[in-house]
């Protein structure tokens, strides 16, 4: 899942280029991209604490041994 929104972010960023390239100036597409960029990041982002949440549950329901002597 992570890895495809990191495709998508960068489709988002090359479109922006080829935006830019053909108008030589911040366009309103731009504008609309930009946005969709950083819904993308938010995203990216959110999926990223769900992994290093399920991690960080992983680790701490790991069994203690106790050696009693």
């Amino acid at each position: 899942m992570v890895q495809d929104l990191y495709k998508q972010k960068r489709s988002l960023e090359l479109r922006w280029h080829l935006e830019y390239e053909q108008f030589g100036k911040y366009t309103l597409d731009m504008v609309r991209i930009d946005n969709a960029i950083k819904d993308v990041i938010t995203d990216i982002k959110l999926e990223e604490a769900k992994i290093a949440d399920r991690q960080n549950n992983i680790e701490l329901s790991a069994p203690t041994v106790s050696v009693a002597t």
